[in-house]
């Protein structure tokens, strides 16, 4: 992904509302599910890692991406921005 491209994804993410809270359990198979759904059907989202977890902000991101095959386009304190293109009806082009 180019940077130009992130940057993109950036200014569009500065909109969303963060729809996936990662608590003190960390990323459970029900964070990789929601997460796995919104994303199929937004492609872009934006998740926050609540104080009450004990795993750095950056390296849940990375994991989750990993986990669900997306894009971690940003993480800013406690937030961060996942994307990956939908596969069965495309919004973003990119």
């Amino acid at each position: 992904m180019t940077s130009a491209t992130r940057a993109k994804l950036r200014g569009m993410a500065n909109t969303l509302e963060p729809i996936l809270h990662i608590g003190k359990e960390g990323i459970t198979e029900n964070i990789v599910t929601q997460a796995d759904e919104a994303l199929e059907a937004r492609e872009l989202i934006k998740g926050t890692v609540q104080k009450n977890c004990d795993d750095p902000v950056r390296e849940v991101c990375h994991a989750l991406a990993a986990e669900l095959g997306a894009e971690p386009i940003q993480v800013i304190g406690r937030k961060f921005v996942l994307y990956r293109p939908s596969e069965k009806n495309p919004r973003i082009g990119l």
